[in-house]
């Protein structure tokens, strides 16, 4: 699932440079980890809720659940319905 979701983050956020070995399965995907801004977290969320049938009813809960890539990976396993 960390493998899967890293690659989905790269092409859905368009990271030209990064391959799913530079991000760092613990690393804040916001600020000073890969960087990523409101927007990108937008993009995420529509993602999610395609992909794996995920509805995120409170912007505020992306904000936990995009802590890092292992967060959200759990999130997803717990969660999908796809």
């Amino acid at each position: 699932m960390i493998q899967e979701l890293k690659g989905k983050i790269i092409e859905v956020l368009n990271l030209e440079d990064v391959t799913p070995e530079d991000i760092d399965n613990d690393a804040p995907l916001f600020g000073e980890g890969l960087g990523l801004d409101s927007i990108d977290a937008l993009e995420l969320i529509v993602m999610m809720e395609k992909e794996y049938g995920i509805k995120l009813k409170n912007p505020a809960e992306g904000k936990e659940i995009f802590k890092s890539v292992s967060v959200m990976a759990q999130y997803v396993n717990e969660h999908r319905t796809k």
